[in-house]
């Protein structure tokens, strides 16, 4: 892991928690010039002791390593707030319903922002009967692929995995799907919107026998 406890953040959590250098020493069992030392980047504390001060900071150690408080309100389970995390390293791809602190390869991940589609990462969406296939127009080489796909609806994700040589296309199950993620390797993650879910029960004209819409 590249990242430890810091000064910044011990002094930090100390003075949110109201406590002064020998409160804190107290509660740890080491002397105030102990603490002193983490807070000026003199020192660090032993391994032994993250777990105490996550406990006296009233952190979990993730925390406590990346300075950042985690702090979920209710969100209703709503899936269209979804956030994904990718690792640069294996292209590990994390999925959390909120605020996390992630670390893969020893790197700390930070959620991906997705942008709208363009011209140069685009999909389309074709309905088939109650699934969407979704096509990406997008290179598929070792060194620049689309990595996955997933389709986002209120209270549900369906992702699918995709790999360098292959197809980029996906099918989903129509019911709710209001939003098209997608993620290039080399430029990030990408959306598109469903401007309008059709049940598979609808009738589109002229579009044959299976009911086709396509954006």
């Amino acid at each position: 892991m590249n990242q430890y406890v810091t000064g910044a953040v011990i002094r930090q959590l100390r003075e949110n928690n109201h406590l002064t250098q020998s409160e804190l020493a107290g509660k740890l069992g080491v002397s105030d010039k102990t603490v002193s030392k983490w807070e000026t980047a003199k020192g660090y504390p032993d391994i032994s002791l993250l777990e105490p001060l996550a406990q006296i900071f009233r952190v979990s150690i993730a925390e406590l390593f990346s300075g950042n408080a985690i702090k979920n309100g209710n969100i209703s389970a709503n899936m269209m707030r979804s956030k994904f995390y990718v690792c640069p390293v294996c292209g590990n791809c994390i999925h959390t319903m909120g605020e996390a602190v992630i670390h893969c390869h020893g790197v700390l991940l930070t959620p991906c922002q997705p942008e709208e589609a363009d011209e140069n990462h685009t999909v389309t969406v074709e309905q088939i009967e109650d699934e969407y296939f979704v096509q990406g127009k997008h290179d598929m080489t070792k060194t620049h692929h689309i990595s996955f796909i997933a389709a986002l609806s209120s209270d549900k994700i369906q992702m699918v995995k995709l790999y360098p040589e292959g197809n980029a296309e996906a099918r989903f199950k129509v019911n709710g799907v209001r939003q098209i993620l997608f993620y290039c390797n080399r430029d990030g993650l990408f959306y598109l919107n469903i401007k309008k879910p059709i049940r598979s029960t609808d009738n589109v004209t002229n579009q044959g026998s299976y009911g086709k819409n396509i954006w």
